[in-house]
């Protein structure tokens, strides 16, 4: 959520911020700054009242130490008016702070001044590029035929006990998964992320403070009779354990990593792009959060880019990392770069990872602070990326790893799969 008095104070440049990242809705921002001036109008009336009161209730003291008892209960009815309006202005201010609240909370993050102009994501910048595409034999197949043909992962057995989108791992697949969420969490892990277990839903609160909520409840699985949510990412439950949380300085950053189911509904999502592996509603992920300070916040991006880049290629995939576009960002990002790896047998990028800094955006939701040496109290920049989502990464895998003796493993791999090759 954005900061209003820096809205206030920097009306223009917010502006054009938020044309960069294709909202439409900028007049917004003025409705914010005026809703903010009548706010602070009632608040500044409500204070002069409130100072007037504090006089007449001391008068009311001092005339009756002196023995004016009559003088004194005329100020006292006075007092009295006085209160009656302190109440109504008290309402009023109430009423305005929500009405302003309702308005800030749908603007979007203000995008970072190195993001590219763009509203599609054919206008992204390829920023990096590594590897090598494989060319695979004649009669190389995607990923939804090698999995059956190796019996692997049963997309129709996992209709059978949900729906589409819930596959059942098997076997080897149910192995390779292991192997992967497992090699993923020792990398970071090794890298100083320290491993957390978080619940798999969470409250509206927590949706909210992440920026899920109100902006994405469509995609997200409701328990109504519960008011929870079914966890989209581990970016959620992670980010909001700093909820409501005042740091000290010298605890930046704070660095976790998780392994989590995701859940997503994926409303509208149909057709060959999104077949097999390509676009699941339940799919597993590890995760890297970082709670930073506000001067260390694009150098750590940087270093959870890295990491990132490390897993890649120790896994021999190649691999290109794009600098998302204004139109192309999330509602709570300043920066986002997107990982892509080659899927040779489909003959195109899948996403595996985003990786974004929200600078302070989820932290004034969350009212997440640090207490700066100077004793102040200031919000940290949080920054989250996926380390690495699994569903494209075991499709990217299984299509250009495929030989007409199997589908060969990574050699990083092999310790942690006990075998070398599927099939």
């Amino acid at each position: 959520m954005l900061l209003v008095p820096y809205i206030r104070e920097n009306r223009e440049h917010v502006i054009e911020r938020l044309q960069r990242k294709n909202f439409k809705n900028v007049e917004l921002v003025d409705i914010i700054i005026s809703l903010d001036e009548k706010r602070r109008s009632m608040q500044n009336q409500s204070d002069t009242v409130a100072s007037e009161a504090n006089l007449l209730a001391k008068q009311v003291g001092d005339l009756m130490r002196a023995g004016n008892k009559e003088e004194a209960e005329r100020v006292k009815i006075k007092s009295a008016e006085y209160k009656d309006q302190i109440k109504n202005f008290t309402e009023q201010v109430a009423l305005a702070e929500e009405e302003l609240y309702q308005a800030l909370v749908q603007l979007p993050n203000l995008p970072h001044t190195s993001v590219p102009t763009g509203i599609t994501p054919e206008e992204n910048e390829v920023v990096h590029e590594w590897g090598v595409i494989p060319t695979l034999y004649e009669g190389a197949k995607p990923h939804w035929e090698l999995t059956t043909q190796y019996d692997i992962i049963d997309f129709e057995l996992g209709v059978k006990i949900t729906g589409a989108g819930f596959p059942v791992y098997k076997g080897k697949g149910a192995r390779l998964q292991r192997a992967l969420i497992n090699f993923f969490l020792d990398e970071a892990i090794k890298a100083g992320y320290t491993e957390i277990m978080p619940p798999h839903v969470v409250n509206a609160a927590s949706g909210f403070g992440t920026g899920q909520l109100p902006d994405k409840e469509g995609q997200m699985y409701h328990m109504q009779v519960d008011d929870l949510y079914m966890i989209p990412t581990a970016e959620v439950p992670i980010t909001n354990l700093y909820r409501d949380v005042i740091l000290k300085e010298e605890e930046l950053p704070i660095m976790n990593v998780a392994y989590t189911p995701c859940f997503r509904r994926e409303a509208g999502s149909y057709g060959a792009h999104v077949r097999g592996l390509n676009r699941l509603h339940q799919f597993d992920k590890i995760e890297i959060v970082q709670i930073a300070h506000p001067e260390k916040s694009y150098e750590i991006l940087e270093s959870m880019v890295a990491h990132v880049k490390s897993l890649l290629e120790k896994l021999e995939i190649p691999y290109r990392i794009l600098r998302l576009c204004g139109g192309d960002m999330g509602f709570t990002s300043a920066l986002t770069y997107d990982f892509e790896t080659y899927s040779t047998a489909q003959g195109r990028w899948l996403e595996v990872s985003s990786t974004s800094c929200f600078e302070t955006f989820q932290a004034n939701r969350m009212k997440c602070r640090f207490k700066g040496k100077d004793g102040k109290n200031q919000l940290v920049h949080t920054l989250n990326g996926s380390a690495l989502a699994l569903p494209r990464i075991v499709a990217t895998l299984l299509e250009n790893n495929q030989t007409p003796e199997g589908i060969m493993i990574p050699k990083v791999l092999v310790p942690y799969t006990g075998f070398d090759r599927i099939g």
